[in-house]
């Protein structure tokens, strides 16, 4: 029994052909390689400035001096640190500061007749050098007046110390959520215009050139539609990939991978969230190519799209408490919105497929919307057309 094999669509064709064009194009992946080279050089930077010790060496003209530098190393090298404190006596706080003038010491610590301690840098005082002197000296000095007051410094500070936590969220995930929702709303930022963009263009040419009248006798309109928006969706999501798998190994292989386990289901559901979102984006932008006439006309039509972009950014970035969780529930917000949330804290997972639910049933709405512009406005020639004008026009 012989089987007929079914034509392959013609939006699949648009597709292949849209990921084949670009994937070929070298700057594209000229532009795909720095990123990815930027990616781990980053990372890599990181790791080795988390890991390379801090050295200041500190002149003292007295004892008391020496043993405020002795404690400030004391604590620099606690729980693994790296920071290292030396002592370098001198016979007077004018030969201290002379050391410091020569460079043979960043700072000279001196206390004068009246007990007031004073730290001399030359040009400048390192902040890490300050603040570890500033704690060391507070040490030293509860320290001295417990021991005059006949009790230790550890009774002195018995009851006051405190933790910190949350009512919704874990305290400790505050600072990763806010450093992964910039490095979302960036990536969800550039690759929504430099795709997007590309639609448009891609869109305007073929208008322009009068290769869509020529497609048009092959395949249907809207296939042409669905093609591109497909074709440059998955560009965009294996960007996206290459772009999350790179910083996630780079993480793994410099050891300061502490935190990939939190952060890999909230970059799985962003690369969800991004699709959707991305899909509707698309729509937007062959909207806009299909009623344009020339280049021009693209850089003051996606004002609006560009608008959308930024209030997306800005909300992943920015929004909290309860504006956040609006701003989960909005399509395109949603994309950057959700994932900051989960990593936040605990999401309800009905309220995670709720939001996905609503940017689908947005991204389908859009992209019939857009289907009936797409078909009116880009066989038309002329000036830009208004999206109330291109409403008008015969199908």
């Amino acid at each position: 029994m012989s089987t007929v094999s079914r034509p392959t669509p013609a939006w699949a064709i648009v597709t292949l052909r849209e990921v084949t064009v670009k994937a070929k194009d070298r700057s594209y992946l000229i532009s795909t390689l720095v990123t990815l080279v930027l990616i781990v050089g980053v990372v890599v930077f990181n790791a080795y400035m988390s890991t390379k010790a801090d050295d200041y060496t500190v002149a003292v003209n007295d004892s008391a001096g020496t043993a405020v530098v002795d404690l400030a190393h004391e604590a620099g090298q606690a729980d693994g640190g790296n920071t290292s404190y030396e002592a370098r006596s001198a016979d007077s706080a004018e030969q201290a500061e002379e050391l410091v003038r020569s460079g043979e010491a960043d700072a000279a610590l001196i206390l004068s007749d009246d007990g007031t301690w004073t730290l001399t840098g030359n040009e400048e005082l390192s902040g890490g050098l300050q603040q570890g002197v500033a704690e060391a000296l507070r040490a030293y000095t509860l320290g001295n007046n417990a021991g005059q007051a006949g009790t230790t410094p550890e009774a002195l500070l018995e009851g006051s110390e405190f933790e910190t936590a949350l009512l919704n969220g874990n305290a400790e995930n505050q600072f990763l959520a806010q450093f992964t929702g910039y490095v979302f709303g960036f990536l969800f930022y550039m690759a929504a215009i430099v795709f997007g963009m590309a639609i448009a263009t891609s869109v305007l040419e073929e208008k322009q050139n009068r290769v869509v009248e020529i497609l048009a006798t092959a395949i249907p309109i809207r296939q042409l539609l669905y093609g591109k928006v497909a074709g440059n969706t998955v560009l965009a999501m294996i960007q996206l990939a290459l772009y999350a798998g790179a910083a996630l190994l780079a993480l793994t292989f410099t050891g300061t991978a502490d935190s990939v386990s939190t952060i890999i289901p909230a970059s799985g559901w962003f690369l969800v969230f991004f699709l959707v979102g991305f899909l509707i984006l698309a729509s937007l932008w062959a909207m806009i190519g299909s009623m344009a006439s020339r280049s021009e006309d693209l850089n003051n039509s996606s004002g609006p799209v560009l608008t959308v972009i930024i209030v997306a950014l800005f909300a992943g970035l920015f929004a909290k408490g309860q504006l956040l969780v609006l701003a989960s529930f909005v399509p395109v917000l949603s994309t950057v919105a959700m994932p900051v949330r989960m990593l936040s804290g605990e999401v309800p997972l009905w309220q995670t497929f709720a939001s996905l639910a609503i940017a689908l049933a947005a991204a389908y709405a859009l992209l019939r919307f857009g289907e009936k512009i797409y078909r009116r406005a880009v066989m038309q020639g002329g000036g830009a057309l208004t999206l109330r004008k291109a409403m008008k026009l015969e199908q």
